[in-house]
């Protein structure tokens, strides 16, 4: 049995002020517009933030990485994350359904609810949190204000933006881009200018291997991380555009900004200051000068509300695709407020101690990631030439052995791989200089597994295009 799907109606189209009606619905013709060059900044703008220079603090700081160890696990990892994001995205203009919807391929209606509540959390609360605080941080810094007022500021302006919907986010996207991108230029040339790129790794970091590893983990986590909200923002693409220029698009901008930015905040760490501080923020402008900084600031702010109003937006969108039942016409809209609202009460929890788990909150996200992106693939390889758009919406249609193959991929990647403070796997304690290759093992086991139990299924209900 397959089931007609549902479609906007052709009256948002391109207006900006206005809110997107309905769901996740399939976007019609009548409603496509923009070019795919678009997507390099939507992708660009979110990831020219603090969060993304954290990485490359992390990697020097916590890892023991030099810095050009740091570099190389930054680049692999990131690498590695814009290639997933490619495939996602270039699927957007063809099916024109957000990417949690497309998992209904993979793991069925109802099974779909489970990657969608993981996605959900991840970005609503976990990374809208994380990103919320970094913003109240900056802004607090630069206005003299208390964070709690800094962070209400923001969560207003990100959750409106967000709640408005897609076009509003992809114009506040290209309109943030150039401001972004000239004062982290700046910043970088500053920075890397003072930088000691030869300076011996931090004592008691994890070095070597581990080291590295963990270096890839935690930037594949962070750039992966996006891939479940990759065709929410190319679906709007007319159905004739090229998809290789679509993926290329999506790729070049999300790589670009977050390892250029990752690269700086490793180069910041082999700086000599004075700076004494709990705000991470300050500890990464101590360097500038006075004008510099606090337009660093500045950006850092509005780089936290590009990357939010992405996260809240398709956090709501992956809410409805749960199958949760919310009045029809205004169904994302209201997700979006309700993530808006959990995720600064828990970034309001978090403000006394911001950086303390940002390590494990990116290698968590990887280990759920990681075998989402192999289900997916592998149920994208097995599809290859066959029409879907009957099944996406078909709440009889069931596929077990893909959630099946994505539990096996994240529970012994989890049990034998995982490196955190809370729990070390199996084959870590053994061999520790493996350091955490959770997402890879994860990756592999549940694509090797949808392939062997998915197979004659797929086989069986082929269609051809």
């Amino acid at each position: 049995m397959t089931a007609a799907e549902p479609t906007t109606d052709g009256s948002y189209r391109d207006r900006i002020v206005a809110v997107e009606p309905g769901g996740n619905e399939f976007i019609a013709e009548a409603d496509r517009h923009g070019r795919p060059s678009q997507l390099l900044w939507t992708w660009a703008s979110p990831n020219l933030e603090f969060a993304t220079i954290f990485l490359g603090v992390l990697a020097v700081s916590y890892f023991g990485m030099t810095f050009w160890q740091a570099v190389a696990g930054i680049v692999v990892g990131a690498g590695l994350g814009a290639v997933a994001h490619f495939f996602l995205s270039a699927r957007g203009p063809q099916l024109g359904v957000p990417q949690m919807v497309i998992g209904r391929l993979s793991f069925g209606y109802r099974g779909n609810a489970v990657p969608s509540t993981l996605m959900a959390i991840t970005a609503g609360v976990g990374w809208f949190a994380t990103n919320s605080i970094s913003a109240a941080f900056a802004l607090a810094t630069l206005f003299g204000i208390a964070p709690v007022w800094a962070l209400v500021l923001v969560v207003i302006v990100q959750t409106a933006l967000a709640f408005f919907g897609h076009n509003l986010v992809q114009a506040f996207e290209r309109w943030a881009f150039p401001v972004l991108a000239v004062i982290f230029a700046i910043t970088a040339v500053v920075i890397m200018s003072k930088a000691d790129l030869g300076a011996p790794a931090v004592e008691g970091g994890v070095g070597g291997i581990g080291g590295f590893l963990l270096t890839v983990g935690a930037t594949f986590g962070y750039v992966a991380g996006w891939t479940p909200y990759a065709a929410d923002f190319s679906r709007y693409l007319p159905s004739t555009v090229s998809p290789v220029r679509t993926g290329l698009l999506a790729a070049s901008g999300l790589f670009l900004a977050s390892s250029v930015l990752a690269i700086v905040g490793a180069a910041s760490v082999t700086i000599v200051t004075n700076a004494s501080s709990d705000n991470p923020a300050d500890v990464f402008t101590s360097s500038l000068p006075g004008a510099l900084a606090a337009a660093t600031l500045l950006a850092i702010a509005i780089g936290a509300v590009a990357a939010n109003a992405i996260n809240v937006y398709s956090a709501g969108m992956a809410f409805v695709t749960t199958g949760v039942k919310l009045p029809v016409h205004i169904a994302r809209a209201t997700a979006t407020v309700f993530f808006g609202i959990a995720g600064f009460l828990v970034a309001w929890w978090a403000l006394a101690d911001a950086a303390a788990s940002y390590e494990a909150f990116l290698l968590l996200i990887a280990y759920w990631v990681g075998p989402w992106l192999g289900v997916v693939f592998a149920d994208q390889y097995l599809r290859r030439g066959q029409r879907v758009d009957g099944f996406l919406y078909d709440h009889s249609y069931s596929n077990w052995p893909g959630l099946l193959s994505f539990l096996i991929g994240l529970v012994v990647s989890f049990l034998l791989f995982c490196n955190q403070e809370l729990f070390v796997g199996f084959v870590v304690r053994a061999v520790p200089d493996l350091g955490d290759i959770g997402f890879f093992v994860g990756f592999l086991l549940a694509a090797g597994s949808y392939l062997v139990l998915c197979r004659a299924k797929i086989a069986a209900e082929r269609v051809p295009a």
